[in-house]
């Protein structure tokens, strides 16, 4: 629980008496007029409180009616006038009337809060102390923790990942070793298996590489000043490093588009996304087919699309492949050679200059992978006059 909700309940403690004598006195006409007066400046000050709180805060009566809730928990549409909407969050109120304090995370349904299906850690309070009197109000805190808990999930399923990452290649790389020990007099079968433990070696290298690269840009480190870059040298960079691996394949890379384009950033890391995006094309394509990497200028971007006329992508895959480690075929992993990172690596190039990375595929036609990056502004006026001669 934060301090501030502490603090409130804190006072809660001590003034919950006040604000419910107020309240009995709206219901109860009878009541004497001095009462409420007394009361009031207890009162107020809770109700004050619990209005600036960001937390959804519900005060439940012995009788299950709703005697207090805060702005943030209307807004949340768990209360209706004096009724708590929620079966799981009535069972907890009662719960801690009977035993005290409780703590449970309680899903609330999409169409309830009106923003998707949210999950809230809840803390129950009980606002009078020993057994004897009868049970009095509760006070319910709520919180949202589906973006913490996603979070967890998320970092949990990163470890086990890269866990079953290390261990293809360190287990390879001591089967390997094992075979040149058996193979001592045989030099052609170390040979070959010399050449598999830096195959294998290099794939672990790159893993490792990545994974660094990957923890720098999801905030590990502070991003570098933003700095023009050139959008010409950054493909010529991104094409030469794939090159080798291109022709390998017998893949012919074209580069097109518009030229002098001039972008904010920093030039290593926009080289290493457009690389990661021309390496995809190169794993995923085969036979004499041709790779077009493309530039232009567009509502204030630049559009920097690799384009391939591979496998395709289907369309349930379309966004999960900028996930980490996610591949849309498991069994081509080992063949490709990829880590599962390229793409992430380049949404979160993308995000750190506040640009995003799109794809459009169908499967057997191929894809076309589009990263857009905000134009520098002192170049722009250049490259519009330029276009208007052309």
């Amino acid at each position: 629980m934060s301090p501030l909700v502490a603090l409130v309940i804190g006072l809660l403690l001590g003034g919950v008496v006040a604000a419910t004598v107020i309240l009995r006195f709206r219901h109860d006409p009878a009541a004497g007029p001095d009462v409420a007066v007394v009361a009031l400046p207890e009162a107020a000050l809770a109700r004050r409180l619990l209005d600036l709180m960001d937390p959804a805060v519900v005060f439940v009566d012995v009788d299950d009616a709703v005697l207090l809730a805060n702005p943030a928990a209307r807004a949340m549409g768990i209360v209706r006038g004096t009724r708590l909407l929620v079966p799981e969050l009535l069972t907890l109120a009662r719960t801690v009337r009977s035993g005290g304090s409780r703590r449970l995370d309680v899903r609330l349904p999409g169409d309830l809060v009106g923003s998707g299906p949210r999950l809230m850690g809840v803390h129950g309070v009980r606002l009078h102390s020993g057994t004897a009197p009868p049970p009095g109000p509760v006070a319910l805190v709520l919180q949202d923790i589906t973006e913490t808990r996603r979070t967890e999930a998320v970092r949990r399923d990163f470890v086990a990942n890269v866990g079953h990452e290390l261990k293809t290649p360190v287990g390879a790389l001591a089967l390997l070793a094992e075979a040149i020990e058996q193979a001592a007099d045989d030099p052609e079968a170390v040979q070959r298996f010399a050449g598999r433990i830096a195959h294998e070696a290099d794939r672990l290298s790159r893993l490792v590489r990545e994974l660094i690269d990957l923890s720098r840009l999801q905030g590990g480190e502070p991003l570098p000043e933003l700095v023009p870059v050139d959008v010409d040298r950054v493909v010529a960079e991104a094409v030469d490093r794939t090159r080798t691996a291109a022709r390998a394949k017998d893949l012919e890379i074209a580069v097109g588009g518009e030229s002098g384009l001039v972008v904010r950033g920093v030039e290593s890391q926009l080289a290493t996304a457009v690389t990661n995006l021309l390496a995809n094309a190169v794993a995923y394509s085969a036979g004499a087919n041709r790779i077009a990497v493309a530039a232009r200028a567009r509502s204030g971007f630049a559009e920097i699309a690799v384009t391939d006329s591979g496998i395709g992508i289907p369309r349930q895959d379309r966004q999960r492949v900028f996930e980490r480690f996610y591949r849309v075929d498991q069994s081509r992993a080992s063949s490709t050679g990829g880590t599962g990172l390229g793409l992430a690596i380049v949404k979160h190039v993308a995000s750190n200059h506040g640009g995003a990375v799109s794809v459009w595929s169908e499967e057997g036609l191929g894809s076309t992978f589009t990263l857009r990056i905000p134009l520098d502004a002192a170049s722009t006026p250049a490259v519009e006059a330029s276009k208007g001669t052309s």
